[in-house]
């Protein structure tokens, strides 16, 4: 599925399920909590924190996933064709930093 047609599925569901977009200050903060969900689990499953047993069950790809949908309604609702954006940021990154990563010595 492409970034548009993700973008147009939460749209559906949002007019189906969600009677409307939360105001866009609300979806950001909703997106700093699914975020610090994700930094929850990648510290502690990947990085030096242990993994309470509470937190052995969750599962990254659906915390990633609340990550994208926050992320697609704030597109959704401030106009945002996030597929062309995602796209024009992909150039921007290809021509910028190709070099500069290959020249890394830490990344060798």
């Amino acid at each position: 599925m492409s970034i548009k047609q993700s973008q147009e599925q939460v749209d559906i569901w949002i007019k189906n399920h969600g009677v409307r977009y939360f105001n866009e200050l609300t979806n950001m903060a909703q997106l700093t909590e699914e975020v610090g969900e994700v930094a929850r689990i990648i510290a502690r499953r990947y990085g030096e924190q242990s993994e309470k047993e509470s937190d052995k069950n969750k599962d990254l790809g659906e915390e990633l996933a609340d990550v994208m949908f926050v992320v697609l309604c704030l597109a959704n609702q401030t106009g945002t064709d996030l597929e062309a954006a995602f796209n024009k940021k992909l150039d921007l990154k290809t021509e910028r930093d190709h070099d500069r990563h290959h020249n890394n010595d830490k990344l060798k």
